[in-house]
Parts: structure tokens; sequence; C-alpha cells
């Protein structure tokens, strides 16, 4: 582990995240670069995002903790707060972030997030659309993306 250069809070923050990982997530760091890390979530039960395993890369920039961590989807999501790049839209990685929060806190609200899609605050107009006007189709649709991108079927 090269954390030579590395703060010690993310020293210790990448200890905590591999010693006890919140459930249904993984997060590692990259070998070549620690503020780099290679993230998985398990779709949350009860949500059309069930059964996937969705792929994320969590970046800490130089200003972390007085910055948020960049966040973003690798995997195709169905999501009114998610958009086509992977972007996320969650409040604690734009104007609510504070250095209170940590890599963890981040990575479970994303996991809650899966769990309840705001449409009221999209990043995705036309799923945010779809979600207000026939929630059980795009409940389908999110769930069958989740079986086309997430599963590896």
């Amino acid at each position: 582990m090269a954390s030579s250069n590395l703060p010690p809070r993310i020293i210790k923050e990448t200890q905590r995240l591999l010693s006890e990982p919140a459930p249904g997530i993984s997060a590692s760091p990259s070998e070549e670069n620690m503020r780099y890390f290679n993230v998985m979530i398990l779709g949350p039960a009860q949500s059309p995002y069930e059964g996937g395993v969705f792929k994320l890369e969590l970046f800490l920039p130089e200003e972390y903790p007085m910055a948020a961590p960049k966040v973003r989807f690798l995997t195709k999501i169905y999501h009114p707060n998610i958009d086509k790049l992977g972007r996320i839209c969650l409040d604690i990685l734009k104007d609510k972030w504070s250095p209170a929060l940590q890599i963890r806190t981040v990575l479970l609200s994303i996991q809650a997030l899966l769990s309840a899609p705001n449409p009221d605050d999209p990043l995705s107009e036309n799923i945010a659309k779809h979600w207000k006007t026939n929630e059980a189709e795009a409940v389908e649709t999110a769930r069958e993306w989740t079986r086309l991108y997430a599963t590896g079927a």
C-alpha cells in the first residue's frame, strides 16, 4: 500500500472500509492510485435493483475531506438521479458535503438512493418523467436494466 503521500485520514478510512465493509458495499483502492477506489454496491432488497451488482468509481480529490469525493456509476442503471454518464445527483456530493462525512457515508447514501429514487430532484429528466407518470412501468424498466447490465447474465 503506497500510502506515504496520503493524509492519515484517507489511510484510516481505507483501512476501515477494508476491515469493516458496509453490508452490500465493497470499496478497494487501486494499487496505482490510492485515491481511486473500485466500488461495488449490491442492489438493495425490495428495490428494482435487487440482485444487481453495480460498479462505481470513487475518487478523492486533493482537497478531500474539505471537498466531496467524485463518484460515478460505471454500470448502466435506470434511475432518475443518475444520468447516462453515471453521474449521481446526491446533495452530499454537492452543496451538502461536510468534512465530517466519510467515504463510507457517501457509499451508504448512494445505496439508500437506490432504494428510494427521488424523481423530484432528477439528473435524468426523461427517467424522472417516466417515474412520475408511470412508476410501475419505470420500476419494471429499472428491473430490466438491472437484469441486462448488473447481473452478468
